[in-house]
């Protein structure tokens, strides 16, 4: 597990007042980079590091962070699900998505899995810098170029997958719902956590605009979404 910054940082005095943050990326280059540009501020401290979903999940439960950066493409649990998992768990935390991905599944999924913030890795760092700020204070940041496309979405009413825009995960939990299974079994034959799995949960009764399990399955069903076999 990586939980320590591998460069040599800036000295920095020691305060309560520190925006804790953990830096989530596959790359160790990149995890380091951020880690060195934001222990530089004298604000901030980078309290660990994640080169996967299931690391940063385990690394909030330690650290108590007050802002997670989140890449979206990683090996085993994606950042999404991570996110999922980890709203799931700590309602309250801020996490914000640094990315190199501007499609339309990855910006709605990113922002519906509970992220408030959206930026892509081109971002300099006083943007940045300034988004990890607003963010912390209970803002939302989203870069203009995200910005953007997500009302040109809405616009058009939606990504355009279909009536509900289910990830397959989704899709794979909502079938195993249908077929009577309970969260800890939904886990176990995914090989995920029981938490990740009421995050999917929660997002699947956002998404059908439903009140429980059973009228998920029951819509999925109508919908034509999964096949009961």
């Amino acid at each position: 597990m990586t939980n320590q910054t591998g460069l040599n940082q800036p000295l920095r005095s020691e305060t309560n007042s520190n925006i804790r943050i953990i830096v989530t990326d596959d790359h160790t280059v990149v995890r380091q980079g951020l880690a060195y540009i934001l222990n530089a501020e004298p604000d901030f401290e980078v309290v660990a590091e994640a080169a996967n979903g299931y690391e940063v999940v385990e690394m909030a439960r330690r650290v108590a962070p007050d802002i997670i950066l989140m890449d979206l493409q990683m090996p085993g649990l994606n950042g999404v699900e991570a996110i999922r998992s980890l709203k799931a768990e700590h309602s309250e935390l801020k996490i914000i998505i640094l990315t190199t991905f501007a499609t339309d599944e990855y910006i709605f999924e990113g922002i519906r899995a509970g992220a408030k913030g959206y930026l892509l890795k081109d971002v300099p760092k006083e943007e940045l810098c300034r988004a990890i700020r607003l963010v912390n204070q209970g803002q939302s940041m989203i870069q203009p170029t995200i910005t953007a496309r997500l009302f040109d979405l809405l616009a058009q009413g939606g990504p355009k997958t279909g009536e509900v825009p289910l990830t397959e995960r989704e899709l794979e939990v909502l079938k195993l719902i249908a077929h009577g299974d309970r969260n800890k079994e939904i886990g176990l034959k995914l090989s995920i956590s029981e938490s990740t799995v009421k995050g999917y949960v929660a997002s699947i009764l956002q998404k059908c605009n439903v009140t429980d399990r059973t009228q998920a399955a029951m819509y999925a069903v109508q919908k034509g979404l999964i096949k009961l076999e």
